[in-house]
């Protein structure tokens, strides 16, 4: 029906125009003179062209979208450049095109759509790039490209919209955490590390064959008189310190420091050496288990990349009704924006008894550090649980103050 209309009221302007044309000659014809005649011929070429502009498609463009990069983190600034593309020069006075993209992008930006006027003329190709300061984190669709553009006098009006999708996922920003394991315990981990400085050189639990590339203070020298050939002590491994995440995704104002400061936990437990798994329950319950390596760290970015804070109960609420499967020696961290005394017993109960536990309690920049929550902090220190307040743009300090405690 919408269509009908609109094509009625299309035809009704070509009618109208026709009928204009038709008015100035017969008043030319019948007035005579410099001036009737005058006014007929300086009218006849903008209702010709208005004529070309009703028959000419806008389908004939081509668009095409570009990035400046294929990662992004939030924060960055992203430059767009738009491509457009034509076989038959048409002169076009004006054209208003609009980027059609979720709304999700401009969160952060000062503008709202990504919309601006050009003025093509006779060219086959134009570009138009433009720029958003701060990009926020998640996925942002780009579905097609908006073309509008009209006549001198703004009879008609013509409208198309060409498909043109691409997917901009942009990754939680990060910053630099000095992360240090709560517990310096050989038994803790399931895998050895790859890091040098996680070997004990006071416990040697044997001897072997003396490679190239031994520290000299490693030869065994007892074996060495003994056999009369060069061998190295054994030492024993550090484990890796095994680390469960479990981040609060109940809606908070601070959700999205809570995020940042989640992949930068993620990225200096990797970076150190040791395993992290991630737990993530809102309307779907994400589980990753306790890994390690970049392909890892990459899955897990992504994860955070699309989460939203969608979960319709508090952690405490949901931790009741959930089960982990983690080593006991792993250490579990929860990540929330709110704490109460329910959910100090829900995380009581869902930890295991050799498990080290911490709440991080994340707040924005302005927030308060409550007389209720000092409260809670030392009933969660009754309950062998480290409660830790972070704010957003100090999160480096975070495990130097754990560790003290």
């Amino acid at each position: 029906m919408k269509n009908r209309f609109q094509f009625l009221k299309q035809l009704g302007k070509f009618l109208l125009l026709l009928l204009l044309i038709a008015f100035t000659f017969t008043f030319a014809m019948f007035q005579g003179g410099f001036v009737s005649w005058f006014l007929f011929y300086s009218f006849l070429p903008f209702a010709l062209y208005s004529l070309m502009v009703f028959i000419y498609p806008l389908t004939d463009f081509y668009v095409e979208r570009q990035f400046e990069s294929a990662e992004y983190k939030a924060g960055d600034e992203l430059k767009v450049t738009l491509t457009l593309r034509r076989k038959f020069p048409f002169p076009l006075f004006y054209m208003v095109l609009e980027d059609v993209v979720t709304e999700s992008l401009f969160q952060q930006s000062s503008f709202q759509k990504a919309k601006s006027m050009i003025y093509p003329g006779f060219r086959r190709e134009v570009k138009l790039s433009y720029y958003i300061d701060e990009l926020p984190r998640g996925e942002h669709i780009y579905s097609a490209v908006r073309l509008k553009t009209g006549d001198f006098f703004g009879v008609f009006e013509k409208e198309a919209v060409l498909e043109c999708n691409n997917q901009l996922l942009v990754y939680p920003s990060f910053v630099e955490v000095q992360y240090r394991p709560l517990e310096n315990r050989y038994d803790q981990g399931m895998t050895s590390s790859n890091v040098k400085i996680q070997k004990d050189t006071t416990m040697a639990t044997g001897v072997r064959s003396y490679q190239p590339g031994d520290r000299f203070s490693w030869i065994h020298w007892k074996s060495f008189a003994r056999t009369n050939e060069l061998m190295t002590k054994e030492f024993e491994e550090r484990q890796s310190h095994d680390v469960l995440i479990v981040i609060d995704r109940e809606y908070s104002t601070a959700f999205e420091p809570m995020v940042t400061f989640t992949a930068s936990v993620i990225r200096s437990i990797i970076k150190k050496g040791a395993q992290v798994g991630l737990v993530s329950i809102g309307r779907e319950h994400h589980s990753f288990p306790i890994r390690g390596g970049e392909e890892h760290q990459g899955q897990l970015f992504y994860h955070l990349a699309k989460v939203q804070p969608d979960s319709p109960f508090e952690l405490g609420k949901v931790l009741q009704g959930e089960g982990l499967n983690y080593s006991q020696s792993a250490a579990v961290f929860f990540i929330t924006a709110s704490v109460s005394k329910k959910m100090i017993m829900s995380v009581n109960n869902y930890s295991k008894r050799n498990s080290s536990v911490v709440i991080f309690l994340v707040k924005s920049q302005g927030e308060t550090y409550t007389a209720d929550e000092k409260a809670l902090k030392a009933y969660a220190a009754s309950r062998g649980i480290w409660l830790k307040v972070c704010y957003e743009g100090d999160f480096s300090s975070a495990f130097s103050e754990v560790k003290r405690a």
